[in-house]
């Protein structure tokens, strides 16, 4: 049974949260403002609530997590999002990152590989006003039909960045996306300078669930 009710005390641990990520560097006002105004606590079962503003991820079921958020702030800081712009999220998962970057002001069609999830996802997400496209589909193959995208986000860890997915950037477009083994993944951020030219960043290690699909995981 999930609760709907933003308390005083959520609000605090909110703050308490955002305070937390600030001390671990992350410095966009805009991501910080996000994750203090999002309940986080929406997404937990009410004998679980005690874990919804703590600095780690979680099982949602289906063999996925909800993200630590440190990663979530992490991976939006590196995206530089700006109001209005159309964002591609890869791995819908809970909805929270998708909930983040719509707080933020995006324009956000997110992509589930997993049947179960995205059905409880795309019904979850309008009855806390999340408004957000949701597919059910390959999201190593993206959403060639919407494309071009200004930023795509991926929530799952790649063995390769997928070429078709640098396709559907928009000329000066980001993604951020973590790529290495199953275990472990180093997060890139990728800027599409021209067709042909690609600026490739490299920041920290993480660890997310694999991603699936014909350019993922098999």
């Amino acid at each position: 049974m999930l609760r709907l009710e933003d308390s005083y005390l959520h609000k605090g641990q909110r703050r308490t949260l955002t305070n937390t990520l600030r001390q671990k560097g992350i410095k966009d006002e805009a991501v910080l403002e996000a994750i203090n105004n999002f309940p986080r606590h929406f997404f937990f079962d009410s004998a679980l609530l005690s874990h919804a503003y703590q600095d780690k991820a979680f099982p949602i079921g289906e063999g996925q997590t909800i993200s630590q958020p440190y990663t979530v702030a992490f991976q939006t800081m590196l995206l530089k999002v700006k109001p209005g712009e159309k964002i591609l999220e890869i791995g819908t998962g809970s909805g929270y990152q998708a909930g983040i970057l719509y707080c933020m002001g995006a324009k956000v069609h997110t992509i589930e590989f997993n049947e179960v999830l995205y059905n409880r996802t795309r019904k979850f997400l309008p009855k806390i006003g999340v408004q957000v496209n949701h597919y059910c589909g390959d999201g190593s193959q993206g959403l060639p039909a919407q494309a071009p995208f200004d930023k795509i986000i991926v929530t799952a860890g790649a063995p390769t960045v997928p070429k078709t997915l640098l396709k559907q950037l928009a000329i000066g477009g980001m993604m951020v996306i973590p790529v290495g083994d199953r275990n472990t993944q180093q997060m890139l951020r990728l800027t599409k300078q021209t067709d042909k030219k690609i600026l490739k960043e490299n920041f920290d290690n993480f660890a997310f669930v694999p991603l699936l699909g014909e350019e993922g995981w098999q």
